[in-house]
């Protein structure tokens, strides 16, 4: 008599690859989505970092030292991020994004604050000092983000090149700060540098007596920028 194969083992196979597939697929979309979510942890100014319960008017006598490594993939607070809605004031100096800053900066930035507050202001650092592995990061997505490096670099400049780096700029904000900075930073020496940039400020320390440079157009047009 001949007997018919059943249907059920092949039926049975097939259920098996099929899940084996989706479980394959859920596995790469969760590795995709944490991926994304690693390269999306900066806000669109550069920022990042974990809360602080230090208030304004406050100093920490001993600043935070700039960590070795880094990673370009995901940087983290180490390399100066800030996260949007965690922003820390110029006194959070254990704050390697604030506490990193070239110590002339920071003073001025401090002294600043202090008359800000008085006035109703309060001065918040959306992005400091950064790690070279940071700037890269940084650099990498404005190149994705603006679809060219001609035109990533009128808003981020290389590690090699970035006064963020070196400790020598500040990206401030919110916008009432950058309104009271605009009056009156000079005073202290703080100066924007580039018109499209209006939270990018570094030390001038003439500015006080003979006002502030002119700005230049874009990071492009500033021959620091070129070394």
């Amino acid at each position: 008599m001949n007997r018919t194969t059943s249907p059920f083992p092949s039926r049975a196979r097939r259920l098996v690859w099929t899940l084996a597939g989706l479980t394959a697929a859920v596995i790469a979309a969760f590795a995709v989505q944490q991926s994304l979510a690693a390269a999306s942890v900066l806000s669109a100014g550069g920022a990042v970092d974990a809360p602080s319960e230090t208030s304004v008017g406050t100093t920490v006598d001993h600043p935070a030292t700039i960590p070795p490594g880094g990673s370009v993939i995901a940087p983290s607070e180490a390399d100066g991020v800030i996260r949007d809605g965690d922003q820390p004031t110029v006194f959070d100096t254990d704050r390697v994004a604030v506490g990193n800053l070239e110590p002339a900066l920071l003073d001025a930035l401090q002294r600043a604050a202090r008359d800000a507050d008085d006035a109703g202001v309060t001065l918040l650092v959306n992005s400091g000092w950064r790690s070279a592995a940071l700037q890269t990061h940084l650099l990498q997505e404005a190149v994705v983000g603006y679809g060219s490096a001609e035109e990533a670099e009128r808003w981020v400049a290389t590690p090699e090149t970035s006064l963020h780096v070196s400790g020598e700029a500040v990206d401030l904000g919110p916008l009432p700060s950058l309104d009271w900075l605009a009056q009156h930073g000079a005073a202290y020496g703080l100066c924007q540098i580039y018109a499209n940039e209006p939270w990018h400020y570094e030390l001038r320390p003439d500015a006080a007596a003979e006002g502030c440079p002119e700005m230049y157009a874009d990071p492009t047009a500033d021959p620091r920028m070129q070394r």
